[in-house]
Order: C-alpha cells, then structure tokens, then sequence
C-alpha cells in the first residue's frame, strides 16, 4: 500500500546524497592536499545509484564513486608545484568542472522535488481514500 512513499522517500535520500557530493566537489575544486597535509589532489565524488534490494520500492545509493583523474595546470608559484623534470612547475589540480557539477546540482534539486511533489500527491490520494471509507 505504501510503495508510493518508499520510492518517493528513497528518491528524496539518493538525490540529497547527489546534492551533497556536488557541493563537495565545488567546495574541494582547488584541493591540492590530502587531510594529512600530503600533496594529493582532491577526488571528485560520486554517489552509485542501484535499485532497491527488493526491486520495487524505488533507488537506493550503493556506494560513493571516485575519480582520480587529474588535471595538469602551470602555476609555478604554487607550493605544491612539481619541482624538477618534464612537468615542473605544474601544479596537480582535481579534474572538477565548474559547469558540470553546476548541471548535477540543477538535476538534483529537480528530481528532489519531482519526488517531493510524488510524495504529496500520494498523501492526498491516501487521505481521500481514507476520507471516502470513512
């Protein structure tokens, strides 16, 4: 009876997780460190969409992907810049687009609220149904 709300709620849970990491990855666009102070560049995140164990009652999020690409950029005056060889005075930046992570952010939000507005939908269903045998 209540399939309606789960697939809603798991859609509500999957694309805040999608919200979540696109704001993560704009706030982490020039990371070039790692928490231990290493230089490692940030890795865009993520999250790995699957459908529900059971098959039927919406998306859940199997996991939180990574990428670990790079991007090369000239900033000889970084602190983090390579020193010697071929690439010196190249700086390893997270490879995270401005535009990209601009468009997930609009999906999200939009798919949130196609799931919120499911979900109220089907609260009003519910209700008159409860109204009529009443």
């Amino acid at each position: 009876m209540f399939n309606s709300f789960d697939i809603s709620v798991s859609g509500l849970v999957a694309h805040r997780i999608l919200m979540d990491t696109t704001q993560a990855n704009v706030a982490n666009m020039y990371t070039t460190r790692d928490a231990d102070g290493r230089p490692n560049p940030y890795q865009r995140r993520f999250p790995l969409f699957a459908a529900a164990d059971d098959g039927v009652s919406g998306v859940q999020v199997a996991g939180i992907g990574r990428d670990d690409s790079v991007k090369l950029v000239y900033d000889p005056g970084h602190p983090d810049a390579i020193a010697e060889g071929p690439q010196a005075g190249m700086v390893r930046m997270p490879d995270i687009s401005w535009p990209t992570e601009m468009i997930h952010g609009i999906e999200a939000r939009r798919a949130y609220e196609a799931n919120m507005t499911a979900l109220e939908v089907s609260k009003q269903m519910y209700m008159a149904d409860l109204r009529i045998l009443a």
